[in-house]
């Protein structure tokens, strides 16, 4: 069983930043590739960035040069620094950690960016 537990969520002014936390109960974290997604209200989830266990990252053409994906595998959590931030970006942001046929979600913390 692993557990994911997001925070740093909340209300923003466009062109602000908010960064996001997960931590995550894996034993063996590392093996662990790591994702934040996203989901709007009436749309599908998305993924926003992901990184390997390997440490190789990608993202969401959308979000490139404005959002980083970090992990810390000594403290077994994810982050994801979001600057620029643009009233497209609102949504609920998952985290996600997967290992072969295993994929662990977080409850969600909401982003709410004004304009």
């Amino acid at each position: 069983q692993v557990q994911l537990v997001e925070s740093g969520g909340g209300l923003v002014q466009a062109g602000g930043s908010l960064r996001l936390s997960c931590a995550v109960s894996a034993s063996i974290f590392r093996l662990y590739g790591v994702g934040w997604y996203r989901q709007a209200p009436g749309k599908q989830r998305e993924l926003v960035a992901a990184a390997s266990s390997g440490g190789l990252t990608n993202y969401a053409d959308s979000v490139k040069g404005r959002f980083t994906i970090s992990r810390d595998n000594a403290k077994k959590t994810v982050t994801l620094q979001m600057n620029s931030l643009k009233p497209e970006d609102t949504a609920v942001y998952y985290c996600n950690a997967n290992i072969g046929r295993d994929d662990y979600w977080g409850q969600g913390t909401r982003v709410t960016v004004s304009s």
